[in-house]
């Protein structure tokens, strides 16, 4: 694991739960925002689609995390669809932060008090790299697609 520059405390949460997963990558401290997938895309130099955004939902009630390619926008009936859920919505921030210990655009894969469904964008399959946060809106980490599936237990769906 390799590093850029100091990391903030949730980002070091994040590299232990990779370094315990046996991940080996760097994580990118961005002089920057990344909150959004094309800010993200500009400040690492890949497309818009190669961005695994985190999206903390509501499936029914229960939160789960979605691994989306950040070319796409959610359709909600879609991934209700493949979820089995009759109602996907956007969690609250005060959720999503209690769920992951992160806050909103910064929200890693890894790295929260307890584990949450998780699942991932079957498009994120397409690129032989991709870029998730790593625990806060300026930190980012490259990961090979079957790295984010080990790490999450995630489930391939189609958000779109």
């Amino acid at each position: 694991m390799t590093t850029e520059q100091p990391l903030p405390p949730r980002t070091r949460i994040v590299v232990e739960h990779l370094a315990a997963a046996g991940v080996d990558t760097r994580v990118v401290v961005l002089p920057d925002s990344a909150r959004t997938a094309a800010e993200a895309a500009t400040a690492v130099g890949c497309q818009v689609g190669a961005i695994a955004n985190s999206l903390v939902l509501t499936a029914d009630g229960e939160p789960v995390l979605v691994m989306t390619s950040g070319a796409h926008r959610v359709d909600f009936a879609v991934l209700g669809a493949a979820l089995d859920a009759s109602e996907v919505a956007m969690a609250p921030a005060a959720l999503v932060r209690e769920v992951t210990g992160q806050a909103i655009g910064g929200v890693a894969p890894v790295g929260h008090p307890a584990p949450l469904r998780t699942f991932l964008d079957e498009d994120l399959q397409q690129h032989p790299q991709i870029w998730a946060a790593a625990g806060t809106p300026h930190s980012v980490m490259p990961l090979t697609f079957e790295q984010l599936r080990t790490l999450t237990g995630g489930t391939l769906v189609r958000v779109v």
